[in-house]
């Protein structure tokens, strides 16, 4: 397994240098640049798919195609150790496939300076990458850094309405989440007295000299508002919205389809295996904060007119799910939030790309200004009625987000009972929203607003340079919805070998 560890390294690498040469070859055109740039989205892609093929659940230690090298800092214990097990996998094979996506769609379009536009992209997707490979927990942090700052700059510089009080407050809030858990996992390494920021060592040590109680609760309570205004927990879900509306498709697609799952994924992985006791002492916080999500976020959905606006908060919305499915500390509502995480992040960038189309075609983001789009674009029509779909939760072969959401509900009805009548209030409300959204942008009568838009242009249906990143997502969406064991058998193996949620199955 070893010998293609590289291919992860490469993974990371390939955009962050396709990203120079980007700028590099600015002046020998835009054909130039477009290959440049795809070459180093699709290399992630290629890799990740490999690996994801040769990846064995039964590997010892749990990862696999794990390196490490030397970055100088061996003395406060900081090493480049990257490696992927079964939580980690599936996430790196969605940032890649999300980030192919993203990038074939910025590529084609009319961004002001391309090469700097595809740059900060390119710098995010290694981010990405690095985030969901790595082994040691400061550059897990690093690497999400090292994504989100392009995001600021992508927000402020090529952002729609209000980008500037967007930018601004996404900053605040991201910054704010970041150093808290920052300072939570400092807090963990520190009051370990373990020389390694190294995962694999910090849960050893740990499981031989666990935490005082006192400690756990603290640190556990610093990431998860930490983690949890990265993800948008209600009530300090403002900035996403407001940031996905402003921000430019491909950079909203890479955010709220990859980088918001970086506080679920370190819940998943660090907080939780390190600090058991915490997350028991802060289960009935989780549970009434991701309710808010779910209850109150979805009505605010429903009320929503502005198409962008309402698939931001029908994605805080769904973070909900997510918080309740790690507050049962159990393999099967766990399990059910990666997959979760895996389709949501699929189905949100499909929805964002497929928006952005809608708008070119009818030149407002306001539904109520629509109507009758199915009979200009049916492709369109069909794609955004498959998006939706599988954002509610349809029970149906090829919509992954049903696995992952099915999961955390029978989890979640094995904690506590009644907090089944609120899930199943969430699917009423994002169905709600979800086919009335449907209805009115592509059935029915069309506005006087749209008529007005198709006497000055005619209106077109979508061609193959917007199908083709549009029908990736659907492709590896539709795949695990069908073959969902491809990712559950490897996940399964990694949670059950965490004891925190072995015990809860018990």
């Amino acid at each position: 397994m070893n010998d293609f560890a590289s291919l992860v390294q490469y993974s990371i690498a390939a955009p962050i240098v396709a990203a120079f040469l980007t700028l590099f070859v600015r002046n020998w055109g835009r054909p130039a640049i477009q290959i440049v740039s795809v070459a180093g989205f699709a290399a992630p892609m290629v890799f990740a798919l490999f690996l994801w093929g040769l990846y064995d659940p039964a590997t010892p230690g749990g990862y696999a195609f794990v390196s490490e090298m030397d970055t100088g800092l061996s003395i406060i214990g900081v090493s480049l150790h990257l490696g992927l097990n079964g939580v980690g996998l599936p996430l790196f094979v969605m940032a890649s496939v999300v980030g192919l996506a993203a990038g074939l769609y910025a590529a084609q379009s009319k961004a002001e300076n391309l090469p700097r536009y595809l740059f900060c992209l390119l710098i995010m997707q290694g981010g990405l990458m690095g985030v969901f490979a790595s082994i040691d927990v400061f550059f897990f942090y690093f690497f999400h850094e090292l994504a989100l700052i392009p995001t600021f700059v992508m927000v402020g510089v090529w952002g729609g309405r209000d980008r500037n009080y967007a930018a601004m407050k996404m900053t605040i809030y991201l910054t704010l989440g970041a150093m808290l858990s920052l300072i939570g996992l400092i807090a963990i390494y520190v009051k370990s007295g373990a020389d390694s920021f190294d995962l694999i060592t910090l849960k050893a040590h740990l499981a031989e000299a666990p935490l005082a109680e006192s400690v756990q609760n603290y640190a556990f309570g610093l990431l998860l508002f930490g983690f949890g205004i990265l993800v948008s927990l209600w009530p300090l879900h403002t900035w996403a919205p407001l940031g996905y509306g402003a921000a430019p498709s491909s950079a909203a697609m890479l955010h709220a389809g990859v980088l918001k799952k970086f506080g679920l994924y370190g819940l998943i992985q660090v907080a939780v295996p390190l600090l058991p006791e915490g997350i028991s002492q802060w289960e009935n916080w989780i549970i009434w904060l991701a309710l808010g999500n779910v209850l109150v976020i979805g009505l605010v959905a429903m009320a929503q007119r502005d198409l962008k606006q309402m698939i931001g908060y029908s994605s805080v919305m769904h973070m909900g799910y997510a918080f309740l499915g790690i507050a049962t500390m159990s393999v099967l509502g766990v399990g059910g939030v990666v997959i979760m995480m895996v389709a949501h992040g699929l189905t949100v960038a499909l929805l964002f790309m497929l928006s952005t189309m809608v708008h070119h075609r009818t030149q407002t983001f306001e539904m109520d200004e629509m109507g009758g789009l199915a009979k200009k674009a049916p492709v369109l029509a069909a794609f955004f009625v498959f998006a939706i779909m599988a954002s509610i939760g349809l029970p149906g072969p090829g919509l992954a987000n049903f696995w992952g959401e099915l999961s955390i509900f029978m989890a979640v009805y094995e904690l506590k009972n009644w907090l089944i009548f609120a899930v199943v209030a969430g699917i009423v409300i994002s169905a709600i929203y979800g086919l009335r959204a449907t209805a009115k942008v592509f059935f029915g009568e069309e506005s006087d607003d749209f008529k007005e838009v198709q006497k000055e242009d005619a209106v077109f249906d979508i061609n193959w340079a917007e199908r083709v990143p549009a029908l990736i997502l659907i492709v590896v969406l539709f795949f695990i919805g069908v073959f969902p064991k491809t990712i559950t058998k490897s996940l399964n193996e990694s949670l059950e070998n965490e004891a925190v949620y072995a015990k809860a199955e018990e």
